[in-house]
């Protein structure tokens, strides 16, 4: 039944009522999975809409701007099966998760600045580090003002009126009808070829460190979409799918650090005066980049094999209704992977926020 799916993926009930009847056996509908995973992403986006409003827990941005990414990607996965009004598309969520972000980066960049790197600098680069400080705290009381703005507007209200109309009775299109099963492949299959035919995987540790870096940040941003797909259909594989979501989220992550780098270094060039010599600040950044860059050449050619791509391949043909689910397969709300000024993560973003202290109806 559907509430077996539900209870995988969150530890919410299902607020709507669905018949599967006729499906008991076979697993839910793709329009069925559909509406559970984009009503879990929709009710996380709006829990911890007060206490961002009240910007009293920099965990409650966070887990907003989380659930915006998760919802836009639920709905890019599903949308060739779900009919959304206007107000509740991808792209309307896109803009509130680009607001959200900006606010989110602030915090995480004053947070790392403060955490990671000022007290092990010298009294000097500390002062010039408490120059950016100060210019990223006037940044941040308006970039507040720009996000409790936008969530007070009326267009943030119908976003969340048209996802209470269509939770309640959802708009599907033909396909939606299908078993699910048969499916979870051919859904899962267009991202990862996204992803084996990246340029980034052709770039060598220099040129991902120097020129190239952008290339390398598209790559994390498209990690970061796999991983955010597959969790979704966790609950249909093994142990193998599980490890593989696991190797990709690490990966993110240490190209996250590698982003938070590059963002780092052009805030100072920014916000200090021309030729200000930082060699200590320096230091930690090129440390900080190689650690993350340690195991890079292996990862890289292991993607460029082409063994491993056939594996890849066969690993998301073999969704099975009977695997066992792992514990990995709700989404966490929180945690190092899904913060960070570069749209995703690493474990300096843990530290960093600690320092801030119905029946269903189908439309053919």
């Amino acid at each position: 039944m559907l509430l077996r799916w539900t209870s995988i993926l969150s530890k919410e009930k299902l607020k709507a009522k669905v018949d599967l009847s006729t499906n008991a056996s076979s697993g839910p509908t793709l329009g069925e999975y559909a509406r559970v995973v984009i009503g879990e992403q929709y009710r996380r986006l709006i829990k911890p809409e007060k206490k961002v409003l009240a910007d009293k827990d920099p965990e409650a941005l966070h887990q907003m701007r989380v659930s915006s990414r998760r919802l836009r990607t639920a709905l890019q996965v599903f949308a060739v099966a779900v009919e959304l009004p206007k107000a509740a598309g991808a792209d309307r969520v896109r803009d509130l998760a680009r607001v959200l972000g900006e606010l989110r980066d602030l915090d995480v960049q004053t947070a790392t600045l403060k955490t990671e790197y000022r007290p092990h600098l010298e009294s000097g680069e500390q002062q010039s580090l408490d120059r950016v400080l100060d210019a990223l705290t006037k940044q941040r009381r308006k970039t507040l003002s720009g996000v409790q703005f936008v969530l007070s507007q009326p267009r943030y209200q119908k976003l969340k009126e048209a996802y209470s109309v269509w939770l309640a009775e959802p708009r599907l299109k033909a396909l939606a009808e299908s078993p699910l099963l048969p499916l979870v492949p051919d859904l899962l299959s267009p991202l990862l070829s996204t992803l084996l035919l990246h340029p980034g995987w052709l770039l060598p540790v220099e040129e991902a460190l120097g020129s190239s870096a952008p290339t390398l940040h598209e790559l994390r941003k498209t990690l970061k979409h796999v991983r955010y797909e597959a969790e979704f259909f966790t609950p249909f594989y093994g142990e193998a799918f599980t490890n593989w979501v696991e190797d990709v989220r690490k990966l993110q992550d240490n190209l996250g650090v590698v982003q938070d780098t590059q963002v780092l270094l052009e805030l100072l060039l920014e916000e200090l005066p021309r030729g200000t010599k930082l060699p200590g600040l320096q230091e930690l950044v090129q440390q900080r980049q190689s650690q993350a860059m340690t195991d890079w050449e292996t990862v890289r050619q292991q993607h460029l094999d082409p063994a491993f791509r056939r594996h890849l391949r066969q690993l998301i043909l073999d969704a099975n209704l009977e695997a066992t689910p792992q514990p990995s397969s709700a989404p966490k709300d929180s945690g190092p992977e899904d913060s960070g000024v570069r749209d995703g993560s690493s474990e300096s973003e843990a530290k960093a926020s600690k320092a801030l202290s119905e029946p269903v109806t189908t439309n053919a």
